[in-house]
Parts: C-alpha cells; sequence; structure tokens
C-alpha cells in the first residue's frame, strides 16, 4: 500500500521523505500531505484520502481533536500515542458515536501508554483459568529518559485534574457498566511485594483505565476482573523519593507560576539521544490471582519512549491496515480491536512476552 507524512511544514516534509528514501531503499517513496490541525479542511482532506491515521501530536489536549473530528466523520481508522486520560474521555464523549456511525476505530495509546499494560493483560488472560474471578495487578519498570513532550502533557494532566475528573464521571454514565460482570480498578498502596521481591508504588496513569476498558468489552476476562497498577523499584528510598517527586510536580502544576517555571525547565522538543536510547529498557511484570491459581507474565522491550513507542505505533496501524479483525467501530483499545493480530506483530517487532511461573 502506499504512505505519506503529513505536516504543516513542507521543506521540513521534503527533507523527511529524502532523508526516509534513502534510508528504507526497499520501500516506496512516502507522499507528502500539508495538513495542519488549524485547517480543518486540510484534515478532512487527509481523513478521507487515507484508511489509516497515525498521529504523534501532543500535548493532545491542546491539538488533537481536529483530527479525531476529521476521521470519525469520514470512517477513518486512526491511531495516536495519547497518556491522556482527559482527552481519550473528550474523545468518547464527542465522537464515539459518530466512529460507530461511520466504520472508524478511533483508538488511543499505541505506544508505551498502553500497549505493554493492555495486551500485556490480554496475553495474561489467555493462561489463566476460564470464567473464574481473577485479580491483577502489574508493575512497571523503566530504565529510560522520556521526553520533553511527555513531560509537558503530564504537566496538562495535574494541571486539570478536578476538570478530568468530571469528564470521567460523564464518560461513565454515559458507557454504563457490563450487564452481569463486575468489572473494578483497586488503589493499591507502597508496599514490599514478596511475590516480585520489588517495592511497588501506584503508578497515575492512563494504563489501568486502558486495561479496564478492554476488560468491560471482553468476555474472556470473565465474571469478575480486577486491576491494580504500580512502578516497581529497588528500595523504600528510592519509592518515597518517586512519589515525593511526583506531589511535589502535582503540587507545582496546579499553580500558575510554578507550571510555567516547570514547563521552561524542559523543551517540549527534547530527548533522549541516540546512545541514551541504545541502553534504555522497561518491563511490565504481572500478577494474576484466579482459580487458586498464581500466574506470573512479564512484558519487556527496549527504549519504551522512543524505539518500542515508534514500532508499537506503527504495528498497530499496520494490523488496522491489513490483517483480518473482527467488525468493530467506535472508541476502541488495542485488545479489544486487535487482539491476537496485534500480540503476534508486536512480538515480531521485538516486544518479548514471556510466562515466568503458573
Amino acid at each position: 500500500g502506499s504512505w505519506a507524512v503529513a505536516g504543516r511544514n513542507r521543506t521540513k516534509l521534503d527533507a523527511l521523505a529524502a532523508r526516509l528514501s534513502a534510508e528504507l531503499p526497499d520501500v516506496p517513496a512516502p507522499g507528502i500531505v500539508i495538513a495542519d490541525t488549524e485547517d480543518p479542511a486540510s484534515l478532512a482532506e487527509m481523513a478521507a484520502s487515507a484508511r489509516v491515521v497515525i498521529t504523534t501530536v501532543g500535548p493532545y489536549l491542546e491539538y488533537g481533536e481536529p483530527l479525531v473530528a476529521a476521521c470519525a466523520e469520514v470512517g477513518t481508522d486512526y491511531v495516536d500515542l495519547t497518556g491522556e486520560p482527559e482527552f481519550a474521555d473528550r474523545m468518547y464523549l464527542e465522537y464515539h458515536d459518530k466512529a460507530v456511525a461511520s466504520g472508524a476505530r478511533i483508538i488511543h495509546a499505541c505506544g508505551f501508554d498502553s500497549i505493554p499494560h493492555d495486551m500485556g493483560v490480554y496475553y495474561t488472560m489467555k493462561q489463566v483459568p476460564e470464567g473464574v474471578p481473577v485479580a491483577v495487578y502489574g508493575a512497571v519498570h523503566a530504565d529510560a529518559q522520556f521526553s520533553g513532550g511527555t513531560f509537558h502533557s503530564a504537566i496538562g494532566q495535574f494541571a486539570r485534574l478536578r476538570q478530568a475528573a468530571g469528564v470521567a464521571r460523564r464518560r461513565r454514565q454515559k458507557e454504563g457498566r457490563p450487564e452481569g460482570r463486575r468489572i473494578k480498578s483497586v488503589q493499591g498502596k507502597p508496599h514490599h511485594d514478596r511475590v516480585l521481591g520489588r517495592w511497588l508504588v501506584p503508578l497515575p496513569t492512563i494504563d489501568p483505565q486502558i486495561v479496564l476498558r478492554s476488560a468491560a468489552a471482553l468476555d474472556s476476562y470473565g465474571p469478575d476482573f480486577t486491576y491494580t497498577h504500580y512502578a516497581s523499584v529497588g528500595s523504600p528510598v528510592t519509592a518515597t523519593a518517586g512519589m515525593v517527586g511526583v506531589g511535589a510536580i502535582a503540587l507545582g502544576s496546579q499553580l500558575g507560576p510554578l507550571r510555567s517555571q516547570l514547563l521552561k525547565r524542559i523543551d517540549r522538543g527534547a530527548g533522549p539521544s541516540d546512545s541514551r536510547r541504545a541502553r534504555s529498557s522497561f518491563d511490565v511484570t504481572f500478577v494474576a490471582l484466579a482459580g487458586g491459581r498464581r500466574v506470573i507474565t512479564r512484558v519487556s522491550g527496549g527504549d519504551p519512549g522512543y524505539t518500542e513507542t515508534s514500532m508499537m505505533i506503527a504495528e498497530s496501524a499496520l494490523c488496522l491496515a491489513f490483517d483480518e479483525l473482527p467488525p468493530s467501530a467506535g472508541q476502541l483499545t488495542t485488545a479489544q480491536a486487535m487482539g491476537d493480530a496485534l500480540l503476534e506483530r508486536v512480538q515480531r517487532g521485538g516486544l518479548t512476552f514471556e510466562v515466568l511461573s503458573t
């Protein structure tokens, strides 16, 4: 199939297309599409010409809505990298029904947020007995430097906690609960986990929300499913320092002058060097308790923020474009829309999924 790179600046796009053609001589050269989030007509034209659109524009709450609107209108599949719960919830409220009507599959969080977690739990559920209550907790550990864009998105989310909570409530009311099944998030507490031999600290990311939406959509997750999400660290000192640091950033984000200072400290376009990325890695370990059995699985890979994320979002788009998938439309999760096909793709792409014990 044909593909194109899109953006506002023709000169930069020409340079990018030339570089890609030189680096990938066996791949058809990309086309060039001029599109701008401030020009809805350009987005509508792009969406109408494409089967799938990948967007990495962020913070998504600031820049993301016009493209979701364009894709939902014409039935074009859409994937992004957002880790912003408020954005995902707002897009659900505004465009889910339109996407269902047009046939568009709108899939957020197709990078490190949240494929290792969503597909990791999906993989874990294949290892446990069917039809019994299941309690899962995930513990993520990353040795990596994240991007300036991720930092800016996080500050934006902390600054809008009250608004985000209101939008989340409206989404829960609209979605309702799965009939005859119980799906629940369980808030964890900092503790030393004897099973994993690590200190675990609650991690306020979008990942558990995505996991729970997959659980609500997929009957295979059983009649009673709970999920708890943690960061995994090696010592109580690191655990305490991490909680204090997140708390300080969250507090600073609430206050306008402090928020401005925080945002000035890291440029939105900043990111790790090639050598830092080469040394980076992540793993997410899942512990599932089901029917008297304990199953432990792990998903692991290289640099999460750039190397693996670019692979994951590309494989998600290719999966939607080319793989035989169950019919679906609307705002969906990766596990719900792509399941086994995406699991196979990201494993071929370099992620490791393994059962550690049953």
